[in-house]
């Protein structure tokens, strides 16, 4: 796959995701070592108190070193080294847990060194809800005489309860994560199928018009021929293959060009075009190509020369006019006026056709969009033409809009830059 803007931008966009998605993870983890350190000096903390407390009850002097051991996570063994009263150790675990805000179940066991084992032990829990005692869970140790063992079972669901807003934060993160690669994901396959579509869009037209212009060789070739110029009847049938041809390839060509615009292949030849002869051409084309009653009225206030590329200045002008004659009935009558004001130069070009329902006028310009009528099966085009010539005017970088008019039809405006125009 080419790797152009398009791509560049989804690359970055990811990469800042990603990179955000990083940064949290690592707050994340930060975030737990630091809260699993706080519990830990808190823990640490009440029960060197405890110790204190056994000490001073006891009349002793407290040793200078240090007497609490961390087995696990959760579990610690605090060594006293004295006798204590074993109904009091319960209370001053409670008042010293409490003093430093430690809102976490705790169980503990007191070493029995008489019978050998782990006994007196209880569940507190900080809920009020009662959870049995694990006597398992508590194991001796043959290096201590006095001592008692702490052991908070839920204390690792306290560290991640307590991170909770960094979860969802994360957990957020993660979503837009899924989403925009989901987005990217579409985005590439829908690019990838407009890639085909222009390609066969391409491919399609091109192999078209060979056969159409060996079609067109031949049938003008043939349309001299003395034996078709002698029969009415064959010349008027090879005419109507001549004319139907011609129409075909005008067709390929508007496809063609929606083809190239859609793939930024043109380049605009910016050239001094007089306005007022460039719409007498067209509208000696368009009254050539209906052959019936047309009126086309030009009222231009003066003559005026534009900077713009003239074959595509004359696409715009030809499809404007050829819409205006298609739904416009029998006897079509097309008005052009020129008004100049504040932003530059305004081209009008009115008809008396049927006019647009209000809630389809927005969407003229777009691509294929063509107004639900009767008729259409009458008129002929594919819902290119008007966006060809939005298209235009965005490249000479100007306004196109359309308007109904009070009576009847309506009225297709293009607005030229003051910088264009002379």
């Amino acid at each position: 796959m080419k790797f152009n803007r398009f791509n560049t931008v989804i690359f970055i966009g990811f990469l800042a995701i990603v990179g955000v998605i990083i940064m949290q993870l690592f707050l994340l983890n930060q975030a737990y070592i630091f809260e699993k350190k706080d519990m830990e000096d808190k823990i640490h903390f009440a029960l060197q108190d405890v110790v204190e407390k056994i000490y001073r009850d006891n009349k002793s002097e407290l040793p200078i070193t240090n007497q609490i051991k961390k087995v696990s996570e959760n579990y610690f063994i605090v060594n006293v080294n004295d006798v204590f009263e074993n109904r009091i150790l319960e209370q001053y675990l409670k008042l010293e847990f409490e003093k430093v805000k430690l809102e976490l179940d705790f169980e503990y066991a007191i070493y029995d060194c008489s019978s050998d084992e782990m006994v007196y032990g209880n569940y507190i829990s900080i809920n009020g809800k009662s959870e049995k005692f694990c006597e398992d869970c508590f194991l001796k140790n043959s290096d201590l005489t006095y001592y008692f063992a702490v052991r908070f079972p839920h204390i690792e669901q306290t560290y991640f309860k307590s991170l909770s807003q960094y979860w969802i934060f994360t957990g957020v993160l993660f979503l837009v994560l899924i989403i925009y690669v989901y987005s990217v994901f579409l985005m590439l396959q829908q690019k990838r199928y407009t890639d085909l579509q222009k390609d066969f869009i391409n491919n399609m037209t091109h192999e078209f018009k060979t056969p159409l212009a060996s079609i067109l060789i031949a049938s003008n070739y043939a349309n001299t021929q003395k034996e078709i110029v002698d029969n009415p009847r064959l010349s008027k049938y090879m005419q109507i293959i001549i004319n139907q041809s011609n129409k075909l390839n005008q067709h390929i060509e508007k496809i063609l060009y929606v083809a190239k615009t859609e793939s930024k292949q043109i380049v605009l030849d910016k050239t001094k075009v007089d306005v007022k002869v460039l719409l007498e051409l067209v509208k000696e084309n368009i009254v050539l190509k209906h052959q019936k009653e047309i009126k086309i009225d030009i009222q231009l206030e003066r003559d005026y020369v534009i900077q713009a590329d003239e074959f595509h200045f004359y696409n715009v002008l030809y499809n404007i006019m050829d819409n205006a004659v298609k739904y416009s009935g029998l006897n079509p009558i097309i008005q052009i006026q020129s008004k100049e004001n504040d932003k530059g130069l305004l081209l009008k070009f009115s008809d008396n056709g049927v006019g647009i329902p209000a809630n389809d006028l927005p969407f003229v310009f777009d691509k294929f969009f063509r107004v639900a009528r009767e008729d259409s099966k009458d008129i002929e085009g594919f819902g290119i033409g008007l966006s060809y010539v939005k298209r235009v005017c965005e490249w000479h970088k100007w306004k196109v809009f359309a308007t109904n008019n009070e009576d009847k039809g309506i009225t297709i405006s293009i607005q030229i830059n003051k910088n264009d125009y002379e």
